[in-house]
């Protein structure tokens, strides 16, 4: 008997966690298997050549591994790789990026929806495009927060020094009378406390996590593949340094997890 196909949750680090986690609740019979470019973190301020040849390494590391998805949960890369990645790969290819536009679209009551994200994600417009494929008349502001991931990725998300940080980088934010913010990035959910905070309980914070699970759960609901009734053994592949990945994984999602650290440039073939 061969074994049941997994998903496959790429990120530029441990900010798909949030994504993971996700799709552990929301389809808790599957396997995933997943992988943090930590080692070449963050990928927001990187130019799209290199963020594109970074996320095919993954690409090409996981699909080692017989999958029947594959989720994009770095929006970064969502922006500059999802529609070549469809193209080109034999399975369902879900980005973070369509799915938290929509869930936005059904929060905000004014019409005015803020997006947060790496410089990359903020420069391509990519959130922007999407939500006004939904709804044209709506008010986007973008706005850089580059200080963040490296917050994430340095396990001080909940630290003085985080609370300082946000408070200053969303100063430009606070007072624009957005009702919604998008956390167009991964990794920050694991700051929504403060974020939420700086912002005011007025302002609606959307993880694009859950509406990309759901996206996902869809996608694969035709698939049909061998199931088993035991606890699937997911798999966490970390690039840069495990012990650190694995005190983040487990306090995000709550169990142990079995961390290995592969070197990426190796998988990748141009």
């Amino acid at each position: 008997m061969s074994r049941e196909r997994a998903i496959a949750v790429i990120d530029s680090g441990v900010g798909g966690l949030t994504v993971a986690k996700e799709v552990m609740r929301q389809l808790p019979e599957e396997r995933i298997v997943y992988v943090g470019d930590n080692a070449r973190c963050p990928y927001g301020s990187k130019s799209p050549e290199e963020i594109r040849a970074y996320s095919f390494q993954m690409i090409d590391f996981v699909m080692k591994t017989p999958l029947k998805a594959l989720v994009i949960a770095c929006n970064t890369a969502t922006a500059v790789v999802l529609e070549e990645a469809k193209a080109d790969l034999p399975l369902p290819v879900i980005g973070v990026i369509d799915p938290g536009a929509r869930a936005a679209v059904k929060a905000t009551k004014t019409g005015h929806i803020g997006v947060i994200g790496t410089e990359t994600t903020i420069r391509t417009k990519a959130y922007e495009r999407a939500l006004l494929r939904v709804q044209p008349d709506l008010i986007v502001s973008g706005m850089a927060c580059p200080p963040f991931v490296p917050l994430v990725e340095n396990h001080m998300a909940d630290t003085d020094e985080a609370r300082r940080v946000v408070r200053e980088t969303l100063a430009p934010l606070v007072g624009q009378e957005l009702d919604t913010l998008i956390l167009g990035c991964t990794h920050y959910p694991l700051l929504a406390p403060i974020i939420q905070e700086v912002m005011g309980e007025q302002v609606t914070l959307i993880n694009s996590a859950e509406e990309t699970a759901s996206e996902l759960a869809n996608q694969i609901a035709a698939i049909k593949s061998i199931q088993t009734r035991e606890v699937p053994q997911h798999l966490f592949v970390t690039s840069g340094e495990t012990s650190r990945f694995r005190s983040i994984a487990e306090e995000w999602l709550k169990c142990p997890v079995q961390v290995e650290h592969h070197s990426l440039e190796k998988s990748f073939q141009s």
